[in-house]
């Protein structure tokens, strides 16, 4: 699920670091860039991680991570601008339909883990409390779609609730003004909730459909590109899944990675403490390997989306994911 996405590029550049105790030289590393979804967070911690612990060094790579501005990673992928991107089973579904070559390489977290959340004031209990209430989203095609699955589920109808756009406006700056309730990662505004002390409400998308546990975020590649140079794709997914690996097993030093690359946090390092022990167990779950994907998860949420004629052309599964580069390394 896409969120707000930052006007200014922000631009990290790896330091450097050994491999088997000798320093390479940045020219004999392979440049590449990695687009980010969204500003940094705790979805990305191990990418962090990755550069951090010289993991992509370690496998010949420098590394670009970037933050989008007006193009999405998404756009850029498919354009072959940059070689990798963060994006959601979502997208990366629209797009296949549409003959845009995206294809996701590793799922950063196992499970669906966003929902729709109010503040405990405007009391909404279920998804038949939505009615009457006004939603505060991003503009998405996907997003009435999704309401409507959790309100029918509840005996309730779309139609009797007012859609507007939030814009830049965080959740409890627009909850304060004018919107009731609004599409959220737990792991990330459900977290600032209990750090804030706000009293909240939620109600999680596979609660109520099966269909809505997919994939989100996913990290993404062209698949020209994938075809073209499987090395190099191979050691970026071998890098980043590592540092996942050290995220799930040491959150707390995770998390100090994060504050130290992304400094913009250090404002909200309560939060990204509190988020980053929350999804030491959400990046894996229950998969035999950090970032394996499920042929079945991929149709099963297509197959909402046709349902609900946010697509409209059939799609192939088994060409939309691969579990190439995380399996067995």
């Amino acid at each position: 699920m896409k969120k707000l996405l930052v006007g200014a590029s922000c631009l990290i550049l790896l330091a450097g670091c050994s491999d088997q105790g000798e320093k390479k030289d940045s020219k004999e590393l392979k440049k590449v860039t990695l687009m980010l979804d969204w500003t940094p967070n705790t979805n990305h911690t191990g990418i962090y991680v990755a550069k951090d612990k010289g993991y992509f060094k370690e496998h010949g790579l420098d590394v670009t991570i970037k933050t989008p501005g007006d193009v999405t990673a998404d756009q850029l992928v498919a354009a072959n601008k940059v070689q990798f991107g963060i994006s959601a089973q979502e997208q990366v579904t629209q797009e296949r339909t549409e003959g845009v070559p995206v294809k996701s390489i590793g799922a950063i977290i196992q499970h669906n883990t966003s929902g729709f959340m109010s503040l405990a004031s405007k009391n909404i209990k279920s998804p038949k409390d939505y009615a009457g209430k006004t939603y505060g989203g991003w503009g998405a095609p996907i997003e009435k779609p999704i309401i409507d699955a959790v309100m029918k589920k509840d005996g309730a109808d779309v139609k009797d609730v007012k859609v507007v756009n939030m814009g830049n406006t965080d959740f409890f700056t627009a909850s304060k003004k004018n919107i009731d309730f609004a599409w959220v990662y737990y792991a990330w505004t459900g977290i600032e909730a209990e750090t804030r002390g706000e009293k909240v409400n939620m109600q999680y998308l596979t609660d109520y459909d099966k269909n809505l546990d997919y994939y989100t975020p996913v990290i993404i590649a062209n698949e020209k590109y994938i075809q073209s140079d499987k090395e190099t794709v191979d050691a970026f997914m071998a890098s980043v899944q590592e540092g996942y690996e050290f995220a799930i097993k040491d959150p707390k030093a995770s998390a100090d990675i994060l504050l130290k690359e992304a400094p913009e946090l250090k404002e909200s390092k309560e939060l990204v403490y509190k988020s980053q022990e929350y999804l030491k167990d959400k990046y894996q779950d229950d998969a035999k390997e950090w970032g394996v994907q499920d042929k079945k998860v991929w149709e099963n949420f297509a197959q909402f989306m046709k349902e609900n004629k946010i697509i409209k052309k059939d799609f192939n599964a088994e060409e939309a994911f691969t579990n190439e580069f995380v399996e067995g390394n």
